[in-house]
């Protein structure tokens, strides 16, 4: 309760405090874009020369905004920004921009210029000063500004070319970094741990045992796969991307993939886990050839006869050691 005290609501703001909160989001919006184009410039040349142009933008509507308060409160400003005010619209924390995309962050901006807009219009709509009123609805309108300075920045610096090239260039990464890594680490978990599974479903018979060795098998896999994963490559020669989302990914879904077959022995009938943990087999070597197919652009006869008949052939050695 004591922190929500300490946060003002906008509408007992001073027209003064609102100009500064104004200026002080001006200044934090121009460090996002600056940001941004520093993440981007090395990989995506063009758009960081769309956001270092916002940046700039932003800087011309924060000179604009303190030429107003000096003309109208003086030199001193007061010390307000975002998080003082209650309800007033957030940013995503710049720290998080590794773990954008491409296209995320160009909607990120998009939703931060926009975001801006619909606060002061909202505010403007309430305000019963007509002083306040002009000067809410002129920050509106600078925010819709903006908006229309992005457009023209992007089809100055970012044509349709260049833009292709980069979904292109940001595609390939998130193949490289994520879906590769995830489908070495499915494939793995999916294949390998069906030989102990069910050579222990049919050797035993035992659903709790069967469960605890598939849970080992799983877990052991997956952290197995995660650190040589991220210890086989440091991403900067091969282009590959951060070595700990590939560790992530590989190791997630080499847990995920031998689960998959595992958690149907929580059923204490034999027979049917046994099916059940069948079809999840299925299942999951149809998700991997799927997934070989959208992303890696492998022919279908190809990632089938590579995964399917892959698959079977594990199966069957862990069902007939199991039996015999």
């Amino acid at each position: 309760m004591r922190f929500l005290t300490q946060r003002r609501r906008f509408g007992d703001l001073s027209e003064q405090e609102v100009l500064a909160l104004a200026i002080s989001s001006e200044e934090d919006d121009a460090r996002i874009y600056r940001s941004y184009a520093e993440r981007l410039r090395g990989d995506y040349p063009d758009t960081a020369q769309v956001f270092d142009g916002m940046a700039v933008e932003e800087d011309t509507h924060r000179k604009a905004l303190i030429a107003l308060h000096r003309k109208r409160f003086g030199e001193v400003i007061p010390l307000i920004r975002r998080e003082h005010v209650a309800g007033y619209y957030a940013r995503r924390p710049v720290w998080l921009l590794e773990t954008l995309t491409l296209e995320r962050i160009r909607d990120e901006a998009g939703a931060m210029e926009r975001e801006a807009e619909r606060f002061y219009l909202e505010a403007a709509r309430r305000s019963t000063d007509a002083d306040t009123r002009k000067l809410l609805g002129d920050l509106a309108a600078a925010e819709a500004g903006h908006q229309h300075s992005a457009e023209r920045l992007e089809r100055e610096h970012l044509d349709d070319d260049s833009r292709a090239e980069e979904d292109v260039q940001a595609k390939r990464q998130f193949v490289l970094t994520w879906v590769q890594p995830g489908l070495a680490g499915l494939m793995d978990g999916s294949v390998s741990t069906l030989a102990p599974i069910f050579a222990t479903a049919f050797a035993t018979q035992d659903t709790w045992t069967t469960f605890l060795v598939g849970l080992a098998a799983s877990v052991g896999a997956g952290i197995s796969m995660g650190f040589t994963e991220a210890a086989s490559d440091d991403g900067q020669l091969s282009g590959r991307g951060s070595p700990l989302k590939r560790g992530i990914a590989s190791g997630v879904m080499t847990t995920v993939g031998g689960l998959g077959h595992a958690l149907p022995y929580l059923i204490p009938d034999f027979w049917t886990a046994t099916i059940i943990a069948f079809v999840v087999v299925f299942i999951e070597l149809w998700a991997i050839v799927w997934i070989q197919m959208k992303f890696m652009e492998t022919p279908f006869l190809r990632a089938t006869f590579q995964v399917v008949l892959g698959g079977a052939l594990v199966f069957a050695a862990g069902a007939l050691i199991g039996s015999g």
